[in-house]
């Protein structure tokens, strides 16, 4: 009974860390796409930044800057993409998380039912005890 104690709480251990790995990978998702927009958004600015120019400008430095802005804006819808992949990432990471925890949480109530089980039997094993045997094991004596 004792051994059934153990070896759910060693699968409580094991889910556990499961569930903490699972959190930790989806936080890390999280973080790469938060990154991403941070650098959607930057490149947006740099893109919009960059004709606001006062004065003249020569057609040489018009046709760099326009040749950059293309660049830019090429850039930008590849992030786009990497984007919308790290937001699925996310999603998948975030099912994954609550698989985790779902199996984390029955490990929990077997190891519970488990424990109830062994203290239980443990009721029944000295109520079958003959009464002067039950003095000496409760120190009535």
């Amino acid at each position: 009974m004792k051994g059934l104690v153990g070896r759910r709480q060693r699968v409580l251990r094991v889910r556990h860390v499961q569930h903490a790995m699972a959190v930790a990978e989806t936080a890390r998702a999280r973080d790469e796409a938060s990154a991403l927009a941070n650098n959607i958004d930057r490149l947006n600015k740099v893109r919009s930044e960059l004709f606001e120019t006062e004065g003249m400008a020569s057609g040489a430095s018009f046709a760099a800057m326009q040749e950059l802005a293309t660049r830019l804006e090429q850039a930008g819808r590849q992030l786009d993409g990497a984007l919308y992949d790290a937001k699925r990432n996310v999603e998948a990471k975030e099912g994954m998380t609550l698989a985790a925890n779902r199996e984390k949480e029955i490990a929990t109530r077997l190891k519970d039912r488990a424990r109830a089980n062994l203290e239980e039997w443990r009721e029944n094993k000295l109520a079958a005890l003959p009464r002067y045997r039950r003095m000496q094991r409760t120190g009535d004596v």
